[in-house]
């Protein structure tokens, strides 16, 4: 057994260039782990330049200086998000509101239908099973209540640090995008020259992470635009508040969209009741789930969709368990850069393979 390990350390590490790609990852892995709330404005500025990148390129290429492209992006961003904060963020904070405030009802009337079961499917469901049933769900609303009580008490805190952000982060976002060429540079400056599989590894992640985050934000507002649109053509309570929870449960690929049915069906069942109009809202959001994952992620994602689904919610599941949110949002990003570390060693394995053949 050891005589194999260390044969695999020498047919893996005997090349320079792979030991200081893997110190690269150790290094980063623990700056991640260790200093990830204090670097978390940096980390959210880096997501947002990936995203602005691509239309200061396009005004670059008008004619635009890479300054006045920078600013002309983040003058229109932040105009946008803006906007949207104050003119879409009161009606989401009210129809919220009044949906905690209606979460009581609906769960005794859930609780009416559930109870019921055992007198209209006698032998598909027992009155135990139905008990059972009911006290497990009832935990669960007091702990999520629980949870909503301390989140609000925490996030009062953390008011100050919001309002910092909201300035320091697009201050950076702005400098990434203005100094990018001599930030780049910088950072290549503090690499060792044995960096072939670096530069590798690179240039397979770079691109394919600005088309991951500026497809995943297409995603997003399309998934929940449709959403928007479908359910106010149905007449559903909490529309907005339902569109934007179906665009963003699209970050938890597979997971999300299990997850944000239990709203929406039960909004639809406490406003309709077991009718037509019940399972019409529910065919429709069947129909936007299937449309997103086999007919526009396919588009927007060309590349990530080659990892298996295994993999996808093997890294969603580690990587979110490491960093939360982000390592969510980047669960697919981070299964491909594993593939091409594989990829990248593999290589240097025929490279050298090759070479002792010759």
């Amino acid at each position: 057994m050891f005589e194999f390990v260390r044969s695999w350390y020498q047919r893996k590490f005997s090349d320079p260039h792979s030991v200081t790609l893997l110190l690269l990852l150790l290094c980063a892995f623990a700056a991640l782990y260790f200093f990830g709330a204090l670097l978390m404005p940096v980390l959210v500025a880096i997501v947002i330049a990936y995203l602005l990148d691509w239309p200061v390129l396009r005004l670059e290429r008008v004619g635009f200086s890479r300054t006045i492209a920078t600013i002309i992006v983040m003058s229109v961003f932040c105009s946008t998000a803006i906007g949207i904060i104050f003119g879409f963020g009161p009606i989401l904070w009210q129809q919220t509101t009044n949906l905690l405030q209606e979460a009581p009802t609906m769960l005794e009337q859930g609780k009416y239908y559930l109870l019921h079961l055992p007198e209209d499917y006698p032998t598909l469901i027992t009155q135990e099973q139905v008990q059972s049933i009911v006290a497990s769900v009832e935990t669960k609303a007091v702990e999520f209540g629980q949870l909503v009580v301390s989140v609000s008490l925490t996030s009062l805190k953390d008011v100050v640090a919001w309002l910092i952000y909201l300035v320091l982060v697009p201050l950076l976002v702005f400098f990434m995008l203005k100094d990018k060429i001599q930030l780049v540079n910088s950072v290549s400056a503090l690499l060792p020259n044995q960096r072939r599989l670096i530069q590798q590894v690179w240039q397979e992640m770079n691109q394919q992470i600005m088309n991951y985050i500026r497809g995943k934000v297409f995603e997003i507002v399309i998934v929940g635009g449709v959403s928007f649109v479908v359910f106010t053509v149905f007449g559903l309570r909490y529309a907005a508040l339902l569109g934007v929870l179906v665009g963003l449960s699209v970050l938890i690929p597979f997971i999300g969209a299990a997850l944000v049915t239990i709203p929406v069906a039960a909004v639809a069942l406490f406003q309709f009741g077991l009718s037509s109009e019940f399972w019409s809202v529910l065919v429709a959001y069947g129909i936007i789930q299937a449309l997103d994952g086999n007919v526009l992620v396919p588009l927007l994602f060309s590349e990530a969709v080659d990892l298996n689904p295994v993999f996808i919610i093997t890294a969603v599941l580690f990587f979110g368990g490491l960093w939360g949110f982000w390592g969510v949002f980047f669960a697919i990003p981070l299964a491909s850069l594993v593939r091409a570390l594989a990829n990248a060693w593999s290589s240097k394995l025929e490279d050298s393979g090759d070479s002792a053949t010759t």
